[in-house]
């Protein structure tokens, strides 16, 4: 394991999350992360209230960042989808650093074939660049559950990835990464 990502903000602000070595993984630069939880947080269609509200869905979850930041600002509970073996036991240890346990659940499988689900209002995707992943695992998540009406999705596109949902909230780019909020 080697040193990964910071938990920006919240009850667990500053803590050092771990990764798995090699490049299976690619956490969110912190940068993105609190770009996308800035527009998140200032948001018509988010804001503090809604995240406090929100059941979290981190799909690709990798470290496990999105989701535990989620966690630290106040949201109500986290699913992390992994499946890499690496990944996972870094998932697993970072949840455990934060004592998240009894607001994270793990589900070790593809998102591109979920198990039966609940409902959630906020989802993180933050897939492999380059395969496309996103509007496929959404339609996996949704037709088993996964997915609340009107859920907002934040989507981290890599170069090459596409994307065009039909109700767009809002689009940013950092480096090679492009952030894209909608709804569903």
């Amino acid at each position: 394991m080697t040193q990964g990502p910071k938990i920006i903000a919240g009850a667990w602000r500053g803590r050092r999350l771990v990764a798995p070595a090699g490049l299976e993984t690619r956490p969110t630069n912190v940068r993105a992360r609190q770009a996308a939880f800035d527009m998140l947080l200032h948001a018509p269609w988010g804001g503090n209230a809604f995240l406090r509200q929100a059941q979290v869905l981190d799909v690709f979850a990798g470290t496990g960042a999105y989701g535990l930041e989620a966690l630290s600002r106040g949201a109500l509970s986290a699913v992390f989808f992994e499946r890499a073996p690496a990944a996972l036991a870094a998932l697993r240890q970072n949840i455990a650093a934060c004592r998240a346990e009894a607001s994270a659940q793990v589900i070790a499988g593809d998102a591109l074939a979920p198990p039966p689900g609940r409902p959630h209002q906020l989802v993180f995707l933050d897939p492999p660049y380059g395969q496309d992943y996103v509007p496929r695992a959404l339609g996996a998540l949704a037709a088993r559950g996964w997915l609340a009406p009107g859920a907002v999705v934040l989507a981290e596109l890599g170069p090459g990835d596409e994307w065009a949902p039909a109700m767009l909230l809002a689009e940013r780019r950092h480096g090679p990464a492009r952030l894209v909020f909608a709804t569903l």
